[in-house]
């Protein structure tokens, strides 16, 4: 059995799955189960996202059509320990974690979550953990792992300008505030 030490208690949103069709049946009993179970201070808040789309009616009205662009999956946001995993992975209609391999094996925090907050209508507004000068790790998919310096942050548009050395050149590129994490000394 794993102890508490063998995770990193921070905070991030995680992937879980469910039946197809039952989000919402998975996503009531994990809430209920949540308060039952006293981990308000562990889990924070269970997602399923939404999109709305308008469809044109055969009369010229416009419906309002919402839909679940990721079936079978809930997101959320929380700080993994071996209780709230627990009760996370032990209710009913979950099925898992995503990026977990079973076997009780540590869940994998989902990094990109700001562009499926925003698309499923959820203001996020994200601090920045660094400042200008800064050395940061790179998290987006093309320059993955590399290290960067930050040049600028722009706070209204939650994008930060880094730095990357790219052929013996200092490149600037532009990142969101979630693809990058600082470097801890």
């Amino acid at each position: 059995m794993y102890n508490n030490d063998d995770y990193d208690n921070e905070r991030a949103w995680y992937v879980i799955q469910s039946y197809a069709g039952m989000e919402y049946a998975a996503k009531r009993n994990l809430e209920r189960r949540i308060v039952s179970m006293n981990m308000e201070d562990y889990i924070f808040n269970v997602l399923i996202p939404e999109e709305i789309h308008y469809e044109l009616k055969t009369n010229g009205e416009k419906k309002e059509v919402i839909t679940n662009p990721y079936p079978g999956y809930i997101f959320v946001d929380m700080i993994v320990t071996d209780e709230s995993w627990f009760v996370v992975r032990n209710t009913p209609m979950v099925t898992g974690f995503l990026g977990s391999s079973g076997g009780r094996a540590k869940p994998v925090p989902m990094h990109e979550m700001i562009p499926i907050l925003k698309k499923s209508g959820v203001v996020v507004n994200v601090e920045a953990k660094f400042k200008v000068g800064d050395k940061v790790k790179v998290l987006s998919e093309t320059f993955l792992g590399q290290e960067a310096t930050v040049e600028s942050i722009d706070m209204d548009n939650q994008m930060v300008t880094v730095l990357i050395d790219m052929f013996g050149r200092q490149t600037p590129n532009e990142l969101r505030f979630d693809e990058v994490e600082p470097i801890k000394n």
